[in-house]
């Protein structure tokens, strides 16, 4: 299984940022199998966001949910995450990554810079 984050690489604070991370070698329908994402600010542990799962239900963050969505396309083999309301301290790495008895593997990542 492979996966490829997608997606700008410079949002403005304030802004909606997506991005979409695509699937090959495996369906995200899988049963048993979630799909999440998480980031890594500069000189920060991870943080993981949210998930997404066989049948399309969706695990969030608490601390982070009033702004996650994350959705998916199966026709695409793809899923997404939205976050609104960007802030500055949302630069970060952000990784989408397979979850099934532990998390892997991890796509390679996607810088996002949140500038003003």
């Amino acid at each position: 299984v492979q996966l490829q984050e997608s997606g700008p690489g410079l949002v403005k604070p304030s802004e909606t940022l997506s991005l979409t991370c695509t699937v090959s070698g495996g369906s995200i329908t899988t049963n048993s199998v979630v799909w999440g994402w998480i980031r890594q600010p500069p000189g920060k542990e991870p943080e993981w966001m949210g998930a997404i799962d066989a049948s399309g239900t969706t695990y969030y963050n608490p601390s982070l949910k009033s702004r996650t969505s994350i959705s998916r396309d199966t026709s695409k083999n793809q899923f997404t995450l939205q976050l609104s309301s960007v802030a500055p301290r949302g630069t970060a790495v952000y990784y989408c990554g397979r979850g099934s008895e532990g998390w892997s593997p991890w796509g390679q990542g996607t810088q996002v810079t949140v500038y003003s």
